[in-house]
């Protein structure tokens, strides 16, 4: 049977124990079968193998048979410079595998972080004493000591309580304290037993005593820990998308150049010569820079997140943001701001806002007594810190201890007596206090426990009988308050006499009600509206009470209509996935009083229509969801360590705005990959139209492999990044996210890139190529050794011209369809130090010994510069006429 619907006296004999505890020697032989009460970790792949498969995936393949057909080569014809170019591609892999590794590595901190939650040390009986032991040394059936501020190390049923209450906030995520008894708990889930408190929660007032009867992984935070440890590795869409482009270029880049080798074979090229060429087909298909480039660019966009309090701790978040349809938002200290404050009040027979209070001084003297009492009738403790007095304890009564003592004034002369606790059966507290008028009893409690045992009301005109006229506006009062997602306290008092305390507290007067609420951040319903311009979905995922949420979902806007779906986490235990699928179809939905593997249930079934998800969150409850989502966002300041450990993104500043700044980020980053892209691929075909030129017309090789790589990891890498570095479009948060299925290399970047940009580069460089080979007399047919002063100045004509045209479509690249002219030259100073960087990476190759013996190159002429400038500003002229007859279709 379950240990929350047992009593006292039975739960303690189902774990062979007594009220006194059990002795050290069956306590030794229980941690030895149930082992120390700490967090197991879940193996993991050694980080030396995770490093070692950054080297094994489908695009590293590709490069390791490509460098080891260049060191064949070298072996079989010696002096051809295939050692070089062996080297030079093992270079690019081992870059890229570091570059993928800092990438994809995540530190497993996430159970370090749940270790430090938990208390070192714990008071327990044993042996009929109290002894203090470590937190790892609890066994079931030990009776632990609880006082206020202690943290519960252990799952616990309570056996003995006084005014006791835990805030179960970082598990379950409930934002109000929680009274605990010994009564049986009908409840099915111990989640929910108002007998049981939870390792990784803390005790807020009163004291009590437990006994344990779960310990390490067995306890609900253990299973959490679980949960979270096991939630596997979800890849963003960048990365999906990534890994897609891989395998279609470099599949393209292989199928071509066996293809090509075969066709060369066929027509008799010598062997080592056919395989120089199949080698130069893969390398000028396979983007070498693109995983580098993709990595700096995520890293520099983290940079810009950072300095708008966004920190991202795994790259492919950034993107991964910016696609986000749907955000699961968690409420308690995320949307509001995790601090009870009142709101509201209604005493003299009216509503009166708290911030009207300074304004109407004379109600704080007709109804002095409801704010003594709010001073009075509380747990908490009040310590020096720094020369001032703070109040520690229940926030809800921090908040109404605060507000009556600035309210009520001095209260010099009032001493307490003695305490009625507050318990789940009473709802309601009491204190008997010595007044300068008296002894008087002050109670504060639920409206329907409260108002049973008064008999007078306080309205402005004085005191009132408490009939069926009173009642009804009383209770029409508390409902519109809780309408308004406030919680609502009764306040009453009566004079006591000498005697004593009055038995259950009857007769006194109400003086009135008292509406707290968690109030929501200022800034968030503007960022939710920002949200739903951009047509991102807003979910609130809360462990707190469906009203509650209800109200705070429309205070900011989440919620609009006049019947959202309300889902409790009961409902939602009931529902089977295809069910929870089609209630999420629902255009406003709130999830309350939610559990962590129900987080999971809805992260996975929104991502199971198709949604990319984001999921915030701040507690130990969140961090499973965090996991699982396509991108978890962590609160840096209120959040507990776990569910940082778990997230992808850190708000800083704790604050929801700060998510439509990163989402802003988020999507310019994929439309600055696409530029990049764009770039990068536009060189591929002036690099491969050199080879087919070379094995199907027999002319010398335009450009060698050496020269390729010079490209495509010298001085394209720069600018490329600079692609990266441009700021988002000003319109970016007014379309709606891409879709699933919209993909990173579309068919209008590929005929852009290949069929356009790639063309008229290649048209320019073979030119120029020819030109230079003209010009030195070069007859069709004439045999050019590859070391004459010639044929070096042709490549080198033809490397130059290549450089020159990326240089001009650089600034072609920034936008798709704006003019050149719209955007101007500026606006990224990063594009001016990547064209210098370019320009002083070919004017090395071409111009120093080294660059010229290392790729195999010679200085060309001025002429030579003018003609590709030439062809460069041609290619500009007609990508402007292209961009225009687009954009009148478009308009059109």
């Amino acid at each position: 049977m379950r240990i929350h619907a047992l009593d006292a006296e039975q739960a303690l004999a189902s774990l062979n124990t007594s009220a006194a505890g059990i002795h050290s020697s069956e306590a030794a032989r229980r941690l030895a079968e149930y082992g120390p009460n700490h967090l197991e970790e879940v193996a993991h792949e050694h980080l030396l193998l995770r490093f070692a498969q950054e080297f094994t995936h489908f695009f590293a393949i590709i490069l390791w048979i490509g460098a080891a057909l260049a060191f064949a080569a070298e072996h079989f014809d010696p002096g051809q410079g295939m050692a070089r170019l062996g080297v030079a591609i093992v270079g690019v892999i081992i870059i890229n595998g570091i570059f993928s590794f800092w990438q994809e590595y995540k530190a497993e901190r996430a159970v370090a972080a749940l270790r430090q939650l938990l208390p070192q040390k714990v008071k327990a009986l044993r042996d009929g004493e109290i002894v203090e032991i470590l937190a790892s040394e609890l066994v079931p059936g030990d009776i632990v000591l609880l006082e206020e501020g202690d943290f519960i190390a252990a799952d616990c049923r309570v056996i003995d309580a006084f005014g006791l209450r835990v805030n179960l906030s970082t598990v379950t995520g409930e934002s109000l304290a929680q009274a605990r008894n010994i009564e049986p708990s009908a409840e099915e889930l111990p989640l929910h037993a108002k007998n049981i408190v939870l390792a990784g929660t803390s005790v807020v007032s009163g004291q009590g005593r437990a006994v344990v009867y779960a310990t390490g992984m067995r306890t609900e935070f253990g299973r959490i820990a679980h949960l979270t440890q096991t939630a596997g590795e979800t890849s963003s869409p960048l990365q999906r998308e990534i890994a897609r482009l891989s395998r279609i270029v470099a599949g393209l880049a292989t199928g071509m150049g066996v293809t090509l080798f075969l066709v060369g074979q066929a027509i008799g090229l010598p062997t080592w010569e056919n395989l120089l060429f199949a080698i130069g087909i893969i390398v000028a298909n396979v983007p070498e820079g693109l995983l580098p480039t993709v990595t700096l660019s995520l890293a520099m966009a983290t940079q810009r997140m950072a300095r708008r309090n966004a920190l991202v701790r795994h790259l492919p978040a950034v993107e991964a943001l910016g696609s986000t349809t749907v955000i699961c938002s968690d409420k308690t200290g995320t949307l509001t701001q995790n601090r009870m404050s009142v709101h509201q009040l209604w005493v003299g027979g009216a509503f009166l806002p708290c911030a009207d209070l300074g304004m109407r001084a004379h109600l704080i003297d007709d109804h002095r007594e409801l704010f003594v009492n709010a001073a009075l009738c509380h747990n908490l403790k009040e310590i020096e810190e720094q020369g001032r007095h703070i109040l520690h304890g229940d926030p809800m009564e921090i908040a109404l201890a605060e507000i009556g003592r600035k309210m009520a004034g001095d209260l010099e002369g009032f001493s307490r007596l003695d305490e009625i606790p507050f318990d789940t059966d009473r709802k309601r507290m009491s204190v008997l206090c010595e007044t300068p008028q008296g002894r008087m009893l002050y109670c504060k409690g639920a409206l329907e426990t409260v108002l049973a045992r008064c008999q007078f009301i306080h309205f402005d005109a004085g005191l009132a009988p408490l009939d069926d006229a009173a009642r009804t506006r009383l209770l029409a009062a508390q409902d519109e308050m809780a309408g308004a997602g406030l919680r609502v306290l009764a306040f009453a008092h009566r004079t006591v006499s000498e005697e004593g305390m009055p038995e259950e507290e009857q007769g006194m007067v109400l003086a009135g009600l008292i509406g707290l609420e968690d109030p929501p951040r200022a800034e968030v319903p503007e960022a939710i509206a920002r949200c739903v311009a951009a047509g991102i979905r807003i979910i609130m995922v809360t462990g707190d009470h469906p009203r509650t949420a209800l109200a705070i979902a429309r205070q900011i806007g989440m919620v609009r209509s006049e019947q959202p779906v309300v889902v409790s986490g009961e409902q939602l235990r009931l529902m089977s996935p295809t069910q929870l699928q089609l209630a999420l179809d629902a255009p406003e939905i709130i999830f309350a009083r939610v559990a962590a593997e129900q987080k999971m249930r809805i992260v996975e079934a929104l991502k199971n229509k198709g949604e990319i998800v984001a999921v915030t969150g701040d507690g130990v409850n969140d961090a499973p969801a965090l996991k699982t989502a396509d991108i978890g966002i962590a609160m840096g300041i209120g959040g507990t360590d776990v569910a940082k450990a778990a997230a992808d993104l850190i708000l800083l500043d704790d604050n929801f705005a700060s998510i439509v700044a990163a989402i802003e980020e988020g999507r310019a980053v994929f439309e600055n990959i696409r530029k990049f892209l764009t770039y990068i691929l536009s060189s591929n075909i002036p690099e491969l139209i050199p080879y087919l030129a070379f094995v199907l017309f027999r002319i010398p090789l335009p450009l060698t492999i050496l020269q390729i790589l010079a490209v495509d990891l010298g001085t394209d890498m720069l600018p490329a990044l600079a692609l990266g570095a441009e700021k988002p479009d000003p319109a970016v948060m007014t379309r709606p996210p891409r879709t699933r299925s919209e993909r990173l290399l579309s068919w209008g970047l590929i005929a852009r890139a290949y069929l356009f940009l790639g063309i008229l580069e290649a048209v320019a460089a073979m030119g120029v190529f020819f030109f230079v080979l003209e010009a030195g007399s070069w007859h069709y047919g004439d045999f050019l050794d590859r070391h004459q002063t010639l044929y070096l100045e042709a490549t080198s004509a033809c490397l130059a011209t290549i450089v020159v045209t990326q240089m001009v479509n650089v600034y072609l690249c920034r936008h798709p369809l704006h003019s050149l002219l719209s955007y101007g030259l500026g606006g990224n100073r990063y594009l001016q130090i990547g064209i210098l960087a370019e320009l002083a990476v070919i004017l090395f190759i071409l111009y120093t010994p080294a660059g010229n013996w290392l790729f195999g190159t010679a200085p060309i002429s001025g002429t030579i510069w003018l003609l590709a400038t030439t062809c460069a500003a041609a290619m500009c002229l007609l990508e402007e006429l292209r961009k225009r007859w687009l954009r009148q279709a478009v308009q059109g």
